[in-house]
């Protein structure tokens, strides 16, 4: 088989989050920059080189068993927060409301781009993607629903396969709204156990 060449795409950021507190709220709040460490971005409760496991990983760890963070940055996507808000029959779903980290525009079936995946800005700034971001009840329950009574309940079934990724920082640097991603995919085939 040839050897496949890697892949690369660009993409805006359009929105950066902190969720200083997840135990007051989901909500990020709305930042114009950031800067990314190894630890993620400081005063976000999901920032940190390591943390406890949750029920994403269960089936690998016990709850509360110390881990590598790849979680330190959520990112979703414009166009598939739309579709979200269109299947739910809202004009628009704010990525605070999701306890987004970064909302990137310019990149279509976005939750599905390959974990090991690179987002580099101009500058040199590197988040490697980990996985897909499942989605879950809190957002619809605990930020849609107060504002928009009866959607809430929507949310999880609408944002299945459009929750966007997980990812860490690989190299650290400032991130801005309006910096350019460059997305990286890596030099692989389609894994195929059965052949």
């Amino acid at each position: 088989m040839p050897a496949l060449k890697p892949t690369t795409y660009s993409c805006e950021i359009v929105y950066l989050g902190v969720v200083p507190d997840r135990e007051a709220a989901l909500a990020s709040d709305s930042h114009s920059e950031v800067f990314a460490s190894f630890a993620g971005v400081e005063g976000e409760c999901h920032a940190g080189l390591t943390r406890p496991s949750c029920s994403r990983v269960l089936s690998q760890h016990p709850r509360g068993t110390e881990i590598r963070n790849a979680r330190q940055f959520s990112i979703v996507s414009a166009e598939e927060l739309d579709l979200i808000a269109a299947e739910i029959g809202l004009d628009s779903i704010d990525p605070a409301w999701l306890g987004a980290s970064i909302m990137v525009r310019g990149l279509p079936d976005f939750t599905f781009i390959p974990p090991s995946s690179r987002l580099q800005t101009e500058e040199g700034t590197t988040l490697v993607v980990d996985m897909e971001n499942r989605p879950c009840i809190f957002p619809g329950k605990e930020e849609l629903e107060p504002r928009h009574p009866g959607k809430g309940k929507l949310f999880k079934t609408a944002a299945t396969n459009r929750r966007g990724v997980t990812a860490w920082v690989e190299r650290e640097g400032v991130l801005r709204v309006g910096d350019r991603f460059t997305l990286h995919i890596p030099d692989q085939r389609q894994w195929a156990p059965e052949a």
